[in-house]
């Protein structure tokens, strides 16, 4: 059977490479990516996932904040019921990756509270809460007293605290390894993914490189073309490589992925043994106004983050303290950082300023730790700061309702990446089953395109 062509007018013919062949293609190594990798795997699928630096973008600097409730923000409410789907879905998630890969994901239980450093930011925690307890969240204020008996090390002149216990944490970089080593155990006793490894993939599920195209066939996308000449044909392709999905060839025409770049810095710092533990729930809080977030690790470091910046950096290098990763099927190590597959984002001086400053008005020993990176990367943001997932609808021309068959998008997670890997994953699943959740239709990957012809390319065979 012979390779089928791409349309003419795109991009030239692939070197004669032998192709490897799946039932999904996931484009993308980062959190997403791999959840819906292993949620496919776990469907009795075989999967391969192809990315030439894997957990190396935004996942690399996330901090994994599975936070629902603090990230509800004003006129984002229809996004709620999509997060709180995922919430619920994670302690579940995580036990059955950790016994699938036999290790640990990084996912805690633990609650979050939201400090307001001054007055002004009392005034509006109070007025969020209002928000969120419309929205039945439940969200309980605590007295300052309190809260330092929960985290002895807060600041005396703290104005406010809160109590979030439905928000949790998970560390993606543990977590990206976790996955790998889940999707390469196709043999295992009791697994359900025996038989699932694909010929051709590294550790049966990895294609170290960069999807450049889709690849269609009679009008249904049928796998992905790669940088280094090969092709990877697949039933079901699935488009969640972050902000460059927008920039694969040969998407259904007419479809528009906006997708904007969200700069963020991100630190990681090391708690003395004096000082251990620093805290133990996440901090969110805000300083004069100004979102800062401090969370605790298993490894007795501390992150601490939440700029947001859509300015690039001129001469963006490598961030600080980062190691670069290899590209190859192995689980991302702790210690490893971007390849130059995934540039960094240039940290701001301004914003490591920042970070530094608002966190010690909120936990003071935060001067005593030793900073071991700063890290930056750009998130996927849509217009409306929701994702776009699911399948791609048409217009047959005859009112007629359809998709492009093969092709499921997942992406433009923005800040909410990580929290929403179970329910993306378990959505990606469905649709791959036949099955479409009427409660997703708001985040349609076509929402900010216009009319979108059904796809009728003129394909060749070729020996």
């Amino acid at each position: 059977m012979g390779i089928p062509k791409s349309p003419p007018d795109t991009i030239a013919e692939p070197a004669a490479v032998p192709a490897i062949s799946a039932d999904v293609a996931v484009i993308g190594g980062g959190v997403i990516g791999h959840g819906i990798a292993w949620e496919a795997t776990r469907s009795g699928r075989s999967v391969v996932l192809i990315d030439d630096a894997p957990g190396s973008g935004a996942s690399w600097a996330a901090a994994g904040m599975l936070a629902p409730v603090s990230e509800l923000h004003y006129q984002e409410e229809e996004l709620l019921g999509l997060m709180l789907d995922a919430s619920e879905r994670w302690p579940q998630f995580a036990e059955d990756l950790t016994r699938m890969s036999g290790r640990g994901s990084g996912y805690l239980a633990t609650p979050t509270l939201t400090i307001g450093a001054d007055a002004a930011d009392r005034r509006a925690l109070m007025d969020l809460r209002g928000v969120q307890q419309a929205n039945g969240l439940a969200v309980e204020p605590l007295t300052v007293r309190e809260a330092r008996r929960r985290e002895p090390l807060l600041s005396p002149a703290i104005a406010c605290a809160l109590d979030t216990p439905a928000d949790h944490q998970v560390d993606p970089r543990r977590l990206v390894g976790c996955f790998r080593a889940a999707l390469a155990n196709h043999l295992r006793a009791g697994s359900g993914v025996a038989g699932t490894a694909v010929a051709g993939a590294l550790d049966g599920f990895a294609v170290a490189d960069r999807a450049v195209a889709l690849e269609w066939a009679d009008g249904a996308v049928a796998g992905v073309r790669l940088a280094g000449g090969g092709l990877v044909l697949a039933g079901e392709t699935v488009v969640a490589n972050g902000m460059a999905a927008g920039s694969l060839n040969n998407l259904p025409r007419g479809l528009r992925l906006p997708l904007r770049p969200v700069h963020g810095d991100i630190l990681r710092l090391s708690v003395p043994q004096h000082l251990q533990p620093l805290l133990t729930s996440t901090v969110r809080g805000l300083v004069r106004g100004v979102p800062v977030y401090l969370v605790p690790r298993e490894d007795g470091t501390v992150v601490i983050g939440a700029t947001q910046r859509e300015d690039a950096l001129v001469g963006a290098g490598t961030a600080f303290g980062a190691v670069p990763a290899s590209a190859g099927s192995g689980a991302v190590p702790a210690s490893a950082g971007p390849s130059s597959a995934a540039p960094a984002s240039a940290v701001s001086a301004g914003g490591v300023y920042q970070l530094l400053r608002d966190a010690q008005v909120l936990v003071p020993a935060v001067a005593e730790l030793e900073l071991l990176e700063c890290t930056a990367r750009a998130r996927p943001a849509t217009p409306d700061n929701a994702p776009l997932l699911g399948r791609v609808p048409v217009d047959g021309g005859d009112g007629s309702a359809a998709h492009v068959s093969g092709l499921i998008v997942a992406t433009g997670f923005f800040r909410h990446g990580v929290l929403l890997t179970p329910a993306a994953a378990a959505i990606c699943r469905d649709l791959m089953d036949g099955k479409a959740d009427p409660r997703w239709q708001p985040f349609r990957p076509d929402r900010f395109s216009g009319r979108i012809p059904a796809p009728s390319f003129n394909i060749k065979e070729t020996a």
